[in-house]
């Protein structure tokens, strides 16, 4: 028996399906090995953790650890932050004697002496016109003891056991004074170690880390998402390593006791990579990734911690109750001071909420220290990446394509599943994090490969549909389109459509203020936003003109709701350009505002144009008024303006009558509205604000003018931001001395575009 015929034989199409297969597990090899690390899987690879991180949080608060709130009472009570040391002086002094606290924590920098005594400038008269007056200078003498706020405080600090933070970063400025390190590089095995650095620090008055107990740096780790997953458990400054808040807590809490490290290598003794593997502090574990970090164990989006309102502390208040009004009992927990104050507030995109508290992040760490809950990758993942990869990927390369599409697709379920199942076990049994969106990633787009070979007949004619309507139309119409290719043309012909203009306001004033670069990628940043709503309604883009979209529904792809679905992106383009402003705010952008306007009605659409250029757009009367209402919008202060056609065919809204208006090009008036919201949505209060209004226009027609005003007049006192009212009060005053003819409509004639 020949040994070949146990070698299965492979058809030529079939060999080159398992080369691409091959190279695919060998790109993945080269992501796992680091060899070639590859952003996109990166990034699947944090999501794929913030979702087992939200999934296994345990959601029940810690009542060992509480927030010591510098919150809007306490700034009310107090005065504006920063306070004066003698305060703070109280505060330490009531934590420890009257409330019988184990260790406080200060979630911010004292890097600049307290002068708000006026101290200073006794010491200076003292020095000058009264240096000679014995009365005055045993005044001062005295008053050293009171008005030095700075030594009161630093005095209280002594008593007791109290960490005070610092920052490090990588700025070159230097202010205050950083503590002793608690590592020094001399006390690491020689070799390369992964650390954050810093280049500049803001610490502490030396009088005041003379007296703290321990100090910790208030630097998070960020993610190249800009999300914050992990905090340098040490970090670089100079020759030392300094310890993050969060452990300096957990050290003074535990007794002040010392930190031991455990270090690994890999490569050769001397010339390798460092990791240091764990923390020792006292009997709890500390382990660290290969960066010196902790991932930080979060408990839950909200309500995990008690907040207790600073004031109260100061003041000694008894009972004390936390933010939600529950009894609070302060003995022996470890409080850390943060601020929940708007203006002060510290937010941090996290993976359990985008505006997570900064102080809630130590809040966290330290009690995943106590549980002992701090997730880690082991020290031999790289090579439990690779092995992973190599014994998974290559037998499904090499197999996949002898597999019928239901087997195939059995196999990769499986193996998702035991991939998955392995992976959450280790998370929860041993608090290891494993990769886990690269094993998956790669048995996916193994699959799609193999399954896409059996397409290509279908997918000519896809082609041939997205070939003519790809660059205009949702993905998703070209898919449906598709099914019947030949029931679709370009071939020009009039329907009942829908039409949307709209345009950002001010854009030349704001086009002057960025760089060409900068512009650039704003606009497209926008635009994509935009006609994410408008494809994702069903919408065509016609074309963008300049910072101004045209879209249309109804078209190719008939659509019996085109009214509706306009008026919702319109709603929709709205409400995204607002989820916008924090991400232009981060980038130095300036705010976006747009005007929308919309009509219904026939129109002309097909392919057209020139021999040169041709284009699959609308034309029409319905259009150009569509055009015009998007231009009035900035007349009336209106984000969205639409016709009476669109309210005949969109019931359910709530619409706003503005004005009767003959714009250019039409002889007739034509009603224009702005939609509120559904009817369902729209509060109480707004109903009665739109019935007043549109009794004060009926007034306005009628040319009833004084009544008119009388109602508009409260209106627009109780709604300034609200310029329709403004307009017609304009208009009210104007018609006084210029009354309106005897015929006069009540239709407002414009005479540019």
């Amino acid at each position: 028996m020949k040994i070949g015929s146990f070698i299965p034989r492979f058809s030529f199409r079939e060999l080159l399906r398992i080369g691409i297969g091959v190279l695919v597990v060998l790109m993945f090899v080269a992501h796992e090995a680091e060899w070639f690390p590859m952003r996109l899987i990166t990034q699947m690879e944090l999501i794929t953790y913030d979702a087992r991180l939200r999934a296994f949080m345990p959601n029940r608060p810690d009542s060992r650890v509480v927030i010591l709130d510098i919150d809007e009472k306490s700034l009310n009570a107090e005065g504006r932050w920063p306070w004066s040391r003698d305060k703070l002086a109280m505060m330490v002094k009531q934590l420890f004697d009257t409330y019988k606290i184990k260790v406080v924590g200060f979630d911010v920098a004292f890097a600049e002496a307290d002068n708000s005594s006026g101290l200073n400038s006794l010491e200076a008269l003292g020095k000058a016109e009264l240096r000679d007056t014995p009365g005055y200078q045993a005044f001062l003498e005295r008053a050293r003891k009171t008005l030095n706020y700075d030594a009161l405080f630093a005095e209280e600090v002594s008593k007791y056991p109290v960490v005070l933070g610092f920052f490090l970063g990588g700025k070159t400025d230097k202010s205050g004074v950083l503590p002793p390190p608690v590592l020094n590089t001399d006390a690491l095995p020689i070799t390369d170690y992964r650390h954050h650095a810093a280049s500049g620090y803001s610490g502490n008055i030396q009088l005041l880390q003379d007296a703290a107990t321990a100090s910790g740096h208030l630097y998070p780790a960020l993610d190249f998402d800009g999300t914050t997953r992990r905090v340098p458990m040490f970090m670089r400054y100079d020759k030392g390593y300094y310890e993050a808040m969060s452990l300096a807590v957990t050290r003074t809490y535990l007794g002040n006791v010392p930190v031991k490290v455990r270090t690994e290598t890999r490569g050769t003794k001397g010339t390798g990579v460092g990791w240091i593997r764990e923390l020792q502090v006292g009997d709890l574990t500390i382990p660290l990734d290969d960066s010196m970090t902790a991932l930080i164990p979060y408990r839950g989006a909200n309500g995990m911690f008690q907040y207790v309102s600073a004031t109260d502390v100061i003041h000694g208040v008894k009972p004390l109750t936390d933010n939600k009004g529950a009894p609070l009992d302060l003995k022996d927990k470890i409080v850390i001071l943060g601020t929940s104050a708007q203006g002060l507030l510290d937010l941090r995109a996290t993976p359990v909420r985008e505006d997570f508290p900064g102080v809630e992040i130590h809040a966290n760490l330290i009690s995943g220290f106590l549980d002992r809950t701090i997730k880690h990758r082991p020290f031999e993942v790289l090579g439990i990446s690779v092995l992973t990869i190599v014994l998974l990927g290559f037998p499904f390369a090499v197999l996949m394509p002898r597999m019928s599409a239901l087997v195939g697709t059995a196999v990769m379920f499986g193996l998702i599943v035991a991939v998955i199942g392995f992976n959450v076990y280790e998370w929860k049994a041993n608090n290891y994090v494993l990769p886990l969106a690269p094993p998956l990633l790669m048995l996916v787009l193994l699959y799609f490969i193999n399954m896409a070979w059996g397409f290509f007949a279908e997918a000519r004619s896809r082609r041939l549909i997205t070939g003519l309507f790809g660059t205009y139309v949702p993905k998703e119409l070209v898919a449906e389109m598709s099914k019947n290719p030949g029931e679709y043309s370009m071939r020009g012909e009039t329907r009942e459509m829908t039409v949307l203009f709209s345009d950002v306001r001010d854009f030349t004033s704001i086009s002057e203020g960025l760089t060409a670069e900068q512009l650039k990628d704003m606009m497209n940043a926008y635009l994509t936003s935009m006609t994410e709503e408008v494809q994702g309604h069903r919408g065509t883009i016609d074309k963008y003109i300049g910072d101004a979209i045209m879209a249309f529904w109804g078209a190719p792809l008939p659509d019996n709701e085109h009214a509706k679905h306009a008026l919702e992106t319109a709603l929709a383009m709205q409400k995204k350009i607002r989820d916008l402003d924090e991400s232009f705010i981060k980038r130095g952008w300036p705010i976006l505002h747009i005007g929308v306007g919309l009509n219904c009605g026939p129109m002309n659409v097909g392919d057209m144009g020139s021999a040169f250029r041709r284009a699959y757009t609308v034309l029409g009367d319905a259009v150009n008024l569509a055009a015009r209402l998007e231009g009035l919008t900035k007349q009336y202060g209106a984000k969205i303006l639409v016709s009476s056609n669109i309210v005949t065919a969109v019931g359910g809204y709530v619409y706003r009558e503005m004005d009767k208006v003959r714009v250019k090009g039409k002889s007739e008036g034509v009603a224009i509205y702005e939609p509120i919201g559904l009817a369902s949505e729209v509060g109480d209060t707004m109903m009665k604000e739109i019935d007043s209004w549109h009794r004060a226009l009926d007034l306005y027609r009628k040319a009833k003018f004084e009544e008119a005003k009388d109602v508009i007049k409260p209106l627009a006192y109780a709604n300034p931001e609200t310029k329709i009212y403004k307009v017609y009060l304009e208009r009210i005053i104007h018609f006084r001395t210029n009354p309106p003819p005897a015929n006069w409509d009540g239709v407002f004639t414009f005479t540019t575009k």
